[in-house]
């Protein structure tokens, strides 16, 4: 049988034994109504824990709305038609509202960028702007020691709007929510001490109460006040299927819930090859995104396994401190080692995928360059048939198989897991 994967604007594709495949892990069904900008309307018609944005704001208030950067595939295009009408309704004028977005410590953005994630009407009507983190006001310090630096166009205003998308998030728990704020619209330093918190074991996929990561981000959003959210589910075709509005935290929650009937695969056996895409553009742009549907496929596979990561990378590693930290280690345990006593933003994802190859292969299929696949300790490849073959040869053909077409959206879970 013949398998399907994206990988960027393109898609790869692998013939394999039917009988060898365990299941091919696709979003459970669930039913919904509306979809796109007409569910997004609905969510702001009844918001959770909070009152109807419209009886929030106030004419000659200052808005900062935070969305998302290039590097995720939330539909701000799609969102900001129906929030823009909300506002104004309100009274609240154009030149009052700023579209930030969101870049943690990912790269600035082009205009052409700007215009295209904001979409047109958006880009013409209100200010589009980045986040600049050299230009922030500091709130103070959270009880796990992160500093609150937020930039300042967000910091001044008198409301702050936080849209994103939710998902699964391999420390975090869940995507979307406060993440807006921390990391999004915080310093390189904030983004550290918060994300340091990763090698905790109850900072996990999934996971939400008792989490250090989240509950210390959603501590820093507080500390700076977030007075409403919009939050969307996407689904493998990247289009709204579900939408929350309201509290920062009641309608992220609700939100989360709606994801794990969604995409939380319960499995009743691990598998020896795993096949896992992040689903194509953008989110394998470059490595340091593609990751993310890695650490989800670990969760399937054996012990001695292989996992075949599909992922374009046609921007290369994506974050100067990874691919410093890769260049530098002589073997995956330096890395992990390092974490532990040295952790640096950046230098926690290839820990992660250290932390990964303590337990299984990956075979990489990208445009990168082979060399430096290899210097990442993972097994390079231009063409995903030819990793499975091989994986299949090494393995046996008994060898059984997970597929992972939306990696970093789903997460597998044993059945008798608790």
């Amino acid at each position: 049988m013949e398998l399907e994967f994206g990988f960027g604007t393109e898609t790869e594709k692998i013939e394999l034994p039917e009988e060898n495949l365990l299941e091919i892990l696709l979003p459970n069904p669930v039913e919904y109504g509306l979809k796109g900008e007409a569910e997004v309307k609905r969510a702001l018609l009844s918001p959770i824990g909070s009152k109807k944005l419209g009886e929030i704001v106030k004419p000659g208030e200052k808005i900062a709305i935070i969305t998302s950067d290039v590097t995720r595939p939330l539909p701000t295009y799609k969102i900001m038609p129906a929030l823009l009408d909300e506002l104004y309704d309100a009274g609240v004028s154009p030149s009052d509202i700023t579209l930030v977005f969101a870049l943690g410590s990912h790269r600035r953005h082009t205009e052409a960028e700007k215009e295209k994630l904001a979409g047109k009407r958006a880009y013409s009507e209100i200010t589009c702007v980045d986040g600049d983190t050299a230009d922030c006001i500091h709130y103070g310090i959270t009880s796990f020691g992160t500093p609150v630096d937020i930039v300042k166009v967000v910091a001044e205003a008198d409301r702050r709007i936080c849209l994103g998308n939710i998902e699964y998030h391999y420390f975090a728990g869940y995507s979307g929510g406060a993440k807006a704020i921390m990391p999004g619209v915080s310093t390189r330093a904030a983004i550290q001490n918060n994300h340091s918190y990763m090698i905790r074991e109850e900072a996990c996929a999934g996971r939400l109460s008792g989490n250090p990561v989240r509950e210390d981000i959603e501590e820093a959003a507080a500390m700076v006040g977030v007075d409403f959210i919009i939050n969307v589910v996407l689904d493998e075709h990247k289009e709204i299927i579900h939408a929350v509005a309201g509290d920062a935290v009641a309608a992220h929650r609700a939100g989360c819930n709606f994801l794990d009937g969604l995409y939380l695969k319960r499995i009743p056996e691990k598998a020896d090859i795993v096949i896992v895409s992040q689903g194509g553009t953008p989110k394998d742009l470059n490595l340091y995104q593609t990751q993310k549907a890695l650490d989800n496929a670990k969760h399937a596979v054996k012990k001695g396994g292989i996992i075949i990561l599909i992922g374009s990378c046609r921007e290369g590693l994506g974050e100067a401190v990874f691919e410093e930290w890769i260049r530098e280690a002589k073997e995956p345990q330096n890395l992990i080692e390092r974490i532990k006593t040295d952790f640096k933003l950046g230098g926690h994802k290839a820990a992660a995928i250290a932390m990964v190859l303590d337990n299984a292969d990956i075979y990489l299929v990208s445009e990168l360059e082979e060399d430096l696949v290899r210097k990442a300790f993972l097994k390079p490849y231009k063409k995903a048939q030819d990793a499975f073959d091989d994986a299949f040869n090494k393995l046996g053909k008994n060898a059984t198989v997970i597929a992972m077409p939306y990696g970093g959206s789903t997460l597998p879970k044993l059945i008798n897991y608790q």
